[in-house]
């Protein structure tokens, strides 16, 4: 089936300038050719139509790396042949594999000796990371309740309504309840008080996020962790913590080494973090870590000896490159704790850099936090104008790809643009998306209101009066209500968050 679908128009071939060099005849677009090409005229073609696409390294939309070095690359491209899964013929990548997760575990404060191995396994993002980590506390929660003579067919899992897409795709393709706690203006992160009150025998782990999608904040894991053991002790229950570190998981301990949120947290069983995202690499590889082998239920583990040897493995995937978890090696050993601390320390300084100067355009409010991933996400004071969605849509003339979203349940009426600093964002693009940013809003100032921008701004509320029918003007939080809730309606369709 294909989820996607293709924008068609009424040409239905692909024609190129160069490609006339070696053929004549157009191409069709949505049919195999007939006939082969010439391999410098297929190059050609498939170039021309990708520099339409945007500049990733102008794509602020994105945490996913988007530069390695060049002695990175060469690895990647040398083992771009190599299928991870075949074990025994690739026995070293193996290793290499085995050593990130010993080096993520220890990262993560792991009990164990230094000679113990850790539990985990490289995935190809956080999403399968996550499912995997799902999995096991699904399976450990059914167990636990059929060795008690208790129900086991209705399991939840609670989260705050700010996490990513995948956590839904988890529910829904495992059958899973989702229950979330739903965000307020002001506070756009899960309420470990209030995810603590949802918990309930059936709930089979907390999910915390550190380092939300929409403004890069931390959520408290160790009020989490504290509330949970207090509800355990007197429920009899045994409820743990999942932390989706995919975005603060290679910050957090380089900037923030006296934070509690991981192993040294007794409710904490698992935890998934992006390699493609602060692991410095390529997409995508990401990873998932549990506390001990306990964890990890046994009977989730395959044993396959058709690739040459006994090869355990645990993974949604089965063939997948090798190239990432290479690559993610190579970052371990070249850069070193050292080296990640002073680049996670560059973007958090450019982040500030940036912060500082949209808050100088007097224009915005900023919403995301100083302590957190190196995100700035910032709404409009006025929006009577024009809104985020035209301020979004008027940067892509200078090549800026900044995302503007509502905020989930309870604030979708807070509209808000997001700017994810990465490695390769500098001091320089910085200062010259700030000044961008002050010339988009001030063309738009002198432009009459769009008009989805119009019909909202301009709504007004009829009140009698002694003298007739009254119009007043409405507040500025309606207002806003109103614009966002139009717009909404216009992207329908898209999900919250870009990832």
């Amino acid at each position: 089936m294909v989820v996607t679908t293709t924008v068609s128009d009424s040409d239905e071939s692909i024609h190129s300038t160069f490609a006339s060099r070696y053929v004549r005849n157009s191409l069709p677009k949505f049919k195999m050719p007939e006939q082969s090409i010439p391999k410098e005229a297929a190059y050609q073609i498939i170039n021309d139509e990708l520099m339409l696409d945007g500049n990733p390294r102008l794509n602020l939309a994105s945490f996913v790396t988007t530069w390695m070095e060049p002695e990175c690359d060469k690895l990647m491209m040398a083992a771009i042949n190599k299928n991870y899964v075949d074990m025994d013929e690739y026995p070293v990548t193996t290793e290499l594999q085995n050593r990130c997760v010993n080096m993520i575990a220890h990262l993560f404060n792991a009990p164990m000796g230094d000679k113990e191995t850790a539990v985990g396994v490289g995935t190809v993002g956080s999403s399968e990371a996550i499912m995997l980590a799902g999995l096991a506390m699904k399976r450990k929660w059914q167990k636990r309740r059929q060795a008690e003579g208790k129900p086991y067919d209705k399991p939840n899992i609670v989260t705050g309504a700010n996490v990513q897409v995948c956590w839904e795709k988890f529910a829904r393709y495992f059958e899973v309840e989702l229950k979330e706690v739903k965000l307020r203006e002001g506070y756009y992160v899960m309420d470990p008080v209030k995810a603590v009150e949802m918990v309930d025998e059936n709930t089979i782990c907390v999910a915390a996020i550190l380092g939300s999608t929409l403004t890069g904040e931390f959520e408290d894991v160790k009020l989490l962790n504290d509330l949970l053991t207090k509800k355990n002790r007197e429920t009899g229950w045994d409820t743990p913590i999942h932390v989706d570190a995919a975005s603060g998981g290679f910050i957090a301990p380089f900037l923030y080494p006296h934070l509690k949120w991981d192993f040294r947290l007794p409710l904490v069983k698992s935890i998934n973090v992006s390699g493609h995202k602060y692991g410095l690499v390529y997409a995508g590889v990401g990873w998932v870590v549990w506390r001990d082998k306990e964890e990890l239920p046994e009977e989730l583990i395959f044993h396959i000896n058709y690739l040459g040897s006994d090869q355990p493995t645990f993974t949604l995937n089965f063939s997948k490159g090798s190239s990432q978890i290479i690559a993610q090696y190579y970052q371990f050993i070249r850069l070193g704790f050292e080296g990640y601390k002073d680049i996670m320390e560059n973007c958090m300084v450019n982040a500030r850099m940036l912060c500082e100067g949209i808050v100088k355009t007097g224009r915005f409010n900023i919403l995301s936090k100083e302590e957190g991933v190196p995100v700035v996400t910032f709404s409009l004071k006025d929006s009577s104008q024009y809104t985020v969605f035209d301020i979004s849509e008027d940067l892509r003339r200078f090549g800026w790809i900044v995302p503007a979203y509502t905020m989930p349940p309870d604030a979708e009426h807070v509209a808000v643009l997001r700017v994810v600093v990465r490695e390769d964002f500098s001091r320089g693009l910085a200062e010259r998306l700030t000044t961008d940013i002050e010339r988009v809003v001030k063309e738009l100032d002198g432009k009459p209101p769009s008009r989805g921008t119009v019909k909202a701004a301009h709504v007004t509320a009829a009140v009698e009066g002694a003298g007739g029918e009254k119009r007043l003007k409405k507040s500025v939080e309606e207002t806003e209500r109103e614009i966002t809730s139009h717009w909404k309606r216009l992207v329908d369709g898209k999900r919250k968050g870009a990832c």
